[in-house]
């Protein structure tokens, strides 16, 4: 099969029919081998009779339905799961992306080598101020924080190879740092593509302000996961080692000069009358709880069933 198209949605009833229409003139035109699989992501409106009726004229459409809205994270998982072809698009189910764009993205991973290729909407026809800004100053932290050079990390309208989609696992909010992801997870090759953006059509945005602070928390955790996942102790380790020479050498420093103080017989302040005395302690122990972080952390990890979960490229005999 060439083409798994995931389509995760959330009461999207009145653009399910057009979008369906479209993306099927798309496949014939191209002579695609296709499925096209809903996730329902606990619509509270008609989307799911909608789909069902679909799948009831198109054999190439498959659906799942959430009993309640989970999020955006858990409709890909599933969806990803669920993917046979050996092309993987996502797009969300607003009209706002154009499949129109799907025959390039297939060309760029099945001819071009591609990973990942992310949509990059140039022009977008969102409120500047709600979502293009933010999404610019976002964008450019993602940037200089994974070291991804795309402009639109957060793209809905993605291609992937088939074993990129089976190789991570997406939950919470992770949707978002997808290329982040399969970085980690060795996918080197990743691009993007400049792709039409349209107003959105029917109904009104999901998403709120929330979704960037809650997205920069996310990248955070997956950047740390990436680096330091399967070794905790070089992280906490080290820093906590840091921490507990810098303060021991302080109050080292402060210890010998008292003394020196007392033999010499000069005016000296007592030790707890300095400020850098309880700044050297605070290091100390702040590093020995690091430094005992890392060392749980490799215990959970030791006793962890994932711990020697590895991808494996290519294998001779």
């Amino acid at each position: 099969m060439n083409l798994s198209i995931v389509i995760p949605l959330f009461n999207e009833q009145e653009s399910l029919p057009e979008l369906h229409a479209w993306i099927v003139r798309v496949m014939q035109s191209n002579n695609f081998s296709y499925e096209i699989i809903f996730v329902d992501d606990g619509s509270k409106d008609d989307s799911w009779n909608v789909i069902e009726a679909i799948a009831s004229t198109d054999k190439n459409v498959k659906a799942i339905r959430f009993q309640r809205n989970y999020g955006k994270s858990p409709a890909l998982h599933l969806g990803f799961e669920a993917a046979k072809g050996e092309v993987v698009i996502t797009m969300d189910a607003d009209l706002q992306d154009s499949p129109d764009e799907i025959p390039d993205l297939y060309t760029m991973i099945t001819t071009q080598g591609y990973d990942l290729v992310s949509g990059w909407k140039q022009k977008r026809y969102d409120n500047a101020f709600t979502k293009n800004l933010p999404s610019k100053l976002y964008n450019y932290v993602n940037r200089k924080i994974s070291g991804i050079q795309l402009h639109d990390m957060n793209c809905g309208l993605k291609a992937y190879k088939n074993k990129v989609i089976k190789s991570i696992e997406i939950y919470g909010e992770m949707h978002r740092f997808i290329p982040v992801m399969a970085k980690a997870a060795g996918f080197q090759n990743i691009g993007e593509k400049v792709v039409a953006h349209q107003a959105r059509k029917y109904g009104v945005s999901k998403f709120g302000w929330s979704r960037f602070i809650n997205g920069f928390l996310d990248l955070l955790t997956i950047t740390f996961l990436s680096k330091f996942g399967k070794r905790p102790m070089h992280f906490f380790g080290v820093l906590g080692t840091l921490l507990f020479l810098l303060g021991f050498g302080v109050a080292f420093y402060l210890g010998a000069y008292k003394i020196y103080t007392s033999f010499t017989h000069q005016p000296a302040r007592l030790l707890t009358q300095r400020s850098s005395f309880y700044i050297s302690l605070t290091c100390m122990v702040i590093g020995s709880m690091m430094f005992l972080a890392g060392f749980i952390g490799e215990l959970i990890l030791r006793n962890s069933s994932v711990r020697n979960n590895y991808l494996v490229d290519k294998k001779i005999n």
